[in-house]
């Protein structure tokens, strides 16, 4: 009988999500930080190739492709995104077309694999592969074709919970390509098929790509070394996770005093990952604190004497989400109100909320 999950795990909600995006401005400061990474990187010999290993609801990436395009306006792009929420997705390709009609020359492909598998594109069991052709030249025609794929990617994208740690996982293995039809002859060198992918990436991201409680050395062995080994000579991942030391952490511990959620940072992670990858062309770099850690704010600030409601309760769930704090302790805490008090005395004190992020790089040699 399959494992199931315990009541006091945290999972993601859509609606918990969804404040969190409202109220903060992380996903926009997240994809201006990663834009920074891009300077010193170059396109393959065919193409600038990109992997985002958690796409989510699209909101980094698309805007990471705007400022791509600045930098490699008349190249070729191959652009491969991992999720596995089905909502995600959705969310994810309908801020696609406007792309495609500002970068014509891209293939964006989208597939529910695991870490290990989906930079390859591959599978151990049979992966269904659908490539389509976007017709017309203007992003309205565009987001015809891609709304017309919804009711597919709602059978492709279902999901089952992993007997052993409960997590979603794919009941059947896909790949989706999409490019223009337009430029199919230029894009042709580019666009994959079943069973020939290269799997090799210019610039990967991994923003938020495991549970903050999760050890350093799964963290390495179960994403960053899968990744790791699919840079191209010259390529770079960056990955990002929430790093505490902030106001958010400070609601969180006036409910929870010993809330440690932050204690595995990109040192120890970095540690672990020189320890367990045996590649001499991998460089591990932390970076320094003025270039790994930064700072976004929620958006809602609250005037004068009075701290109202819709602030506290955004507040408290951005608070709660980054901490990835459990439904069980949450009930709790909403049901015995002592999260309003908790939440107003941070307010107050910064005149504010804001929340750090860091990151670190890991860089192949070319």
């Amino acid at each position: 009988m399959p494992h199931l999950p315990t009541p006091d795990r945290f999972f993601d909600t859509r609606s918990a999500y969804r404040m969190f995006v409202t109220a903060t401005d992380e996903k926009a400061v997240t994809a201006d930080r990663l834009s920074h990474q891009t300077r010193d990187i170059g396109p393959g010999p065919k193409a600038l190739r990109v992997f985002d290993a958690g796409m989510g609801d699209g909101l980094i990436l698309s805007r990471l492709m705007r400022r791509l395009h600045q930098q490699f306006e008349h190249i070729p792009w191959l652009i491969v995104a991992k999720e596995t929420s089905v909502e995600d997705v959705r969310q994810a390709l309908s801020k696609l077309p406007d792309r495609f009609h500002e970068h014509p020359e891209m293939v964006v492909v989208v597939t529910n694999l695991l870490y290990k598998e989906a930079p390859a594109l591959t599978s151990s069991t049979n992966v269904t592969w659908r490539t389509i052709e976007l017709d017309g030249s203007a992003a309205a025609d565009f987001d015809d074709d891609i709304r017309a794929l919804f009711p597919q990617i709602a059978e492709d994208w279902r999901v089952q919970a992993h007997p052993e740690t409960g997590n979603p996982v794919y009941v059947q293995p896909t790949v989706l390509v999409i490019y223009r039809k337009d430029r199919e002859f230029i894009l042709n060198p580019v666009i994959p098929s079943k069973g020939n992918v290269e799997g090799a990436y210019d610039f990967m991201i991994a923003s938020q790509p495991y549970r903050a409680r999760t050890s350093a050395e799964r963290r390495v062995r179960l994403v960053i070394e899968p990744l790791a080994r699919a840079l191209a000579p010259g390529g770079k991942l960056v990955a990002v996770h929430s790093a505490g030391d902030d106001p958010g952490l400070e609601i969180v511990r006036n409910v929870w005093p010993d809330e440690d959620p932050f204690d595995v940072d990109r040192h120890a992670i970095i540690a672990a990952a020189r320890a367990m990858i045996d590649d001499p062309t991998l460089v591990f770099d932390p970076l320094s604190d003025d270039e790994a850690i930064f700072r976004y704010w929620m958006h809602t600030m609250p005037s004068g004497d009075h701290i109202g409601t819709p602030v506290i309760l955004a507040a408290w769930n951005a608070a709660t989400y980054v901490a990835q704090i459990d439904g069980r302790r949450l009930d709790e805490a909403m049901e015995s109100g002592e999260y309003v008090a908790a939440t107003q005395a941070v307010l107050a004190r910064h005149d504010g909320i804001w929340f750090n992020d860091e990151m670190y790089v890991v860089r192949r040699s070319r």
